[in-house]
């Protein structure tokens, strides 16, 4: 009977390709700390020889101009030229440095889309909303991503799978370059600060995500089940002056730090500089993240709301094991 058991676990599992090369990669943006000092640990490690064997680790950091400046970037946001159009976009002499890296990164790692691309990309990064650890993905039925998340749930901090769901032509970000991807971004930390219970969770998560590459590499089935995904319906911008633009609000207290807690109807989301409160009008309760973020002041962005569903995902196994 227990053979029988077994072989019926066989015939379920989905056989997917072996992931022989993960990049690591930080400083996409050059102010984020955490994955920057922790690629360049890792990369100090596998010089003394520490490297995994059972996977391919490859080193990126990826705006090295932004990173010696310790600025989110020079000219432009480099996690916003991913898509298609910006990586065959012509290049000249006033096409802005993050534009050229992109296209740089994508021949390194990719070509996106391609069956050259590397097989999986983790980018790491820091918000300053308190969010705890996410996979941040452009896939809800990523089988390889979603056993990672669910891999992952034995973390010390709270660790959540963040889906936007946008086609790949139009994915902005370095992780849509791999045949896998995702962002590991974590909080709070402030940008250009590294605080050591972030970097040390982050660098638990990334141990955690190698550990089980090199177990499905070597063969090992991992079993159905479920993954909460939070996926993005919209954002929010911040109440502004319509002549100056300038924002006359800011995140009421009752909402600040409480990222992934349902937002309701009638519920506090901001606060006026007259003492006004201004509540969430929306027809449903969403979850909201990246609460008051500081990167995203420039972006109209004072948060992102996400719809929460249980995504069934199949027993898997390495197909070459």
């Amino acid at each position: 009977r227990e053979r029988e058991r077994e072989r019926e676990r066989e015939r379920v599992a989905v056989t997917l390709p072996a992931l022989s090369c993960v990049a690591l990669c930080g400083g996409t943006h050059g102010n984020e700390l955490s994955g920057i000092y922790l690629v360049q640990e890792t990369l100090k490690n596998k010089r003394k020889g520490e490297a995994m064997e059972a996977v391919t680790v490859v080193t990126v950091i990826s705006n090295p101009r932004a990173v010696q400046q310790r600025v989110r970037y020079t000219e432009t946001d480099l996690n916003r030229c991913f898509t298609y159009a910006m990586l065959s976009a012509p290049v000249s002499e006033r096409t802005p440095y993050e534009i050229i890296r992109s296209q740089e990164l994508n021949s390194l790692l990719g070509p996106k889309g391609s069956g050259q691309a590397v097989d999986l990309i983790c980018d790491l990064h820091n918000t300053t909303a308190n969010m705890g650890l996410c996979l941040i993905t452009y896939a809800d039925s990523d089988w390889i991503c979603l056993h990672i998340c669910k891999h992952l749930q034995m973390a010390t901090i709270p660790v959540r799978y963040i889906h936007y769901d946008i086609p790949l032509s139009e994915a902005f970000s370095l992780e849509s370059v791999g045949k896998h991807g995702f962002a590991m971004e974590i909080g709070p930390q402030p940008h250009g600060v590294i605080r050591s219970n972030i970097f040390t969770a982050m660098q638990e998560a990334v141990h955690l995500m190698l550990d089980w590459v090199r177990l499905f590499n070597s063969g090992t089935q991992f079993d159905e089940g479920s993954v909460d995904v939070y996926t993005m319906v919209k954002n929010i911008d911040y109440p502004r002056d319509p002549y100056t633009h300038n924002i006359t609000a800011a995140v009421h207290p009752e909402l600040q730090d409480r990222d992934f807690c349902l937002l309701y109807p009638g519920d506090p989301i901001f606060l006026s500089f007259s003492g006004e409160i201004l509540r969430y009008k929306g027809k449903e309760p969403l979850y909201p993240f990246f609460i008051n973020e500081c990167a995203y002041y420039e972006k109209g962005v004072a948060l992102l709301l996400a719809r929460k569903s249980k995504v069934k995902i199949p027993a898997i196994q390495c197909s070459r094991a």
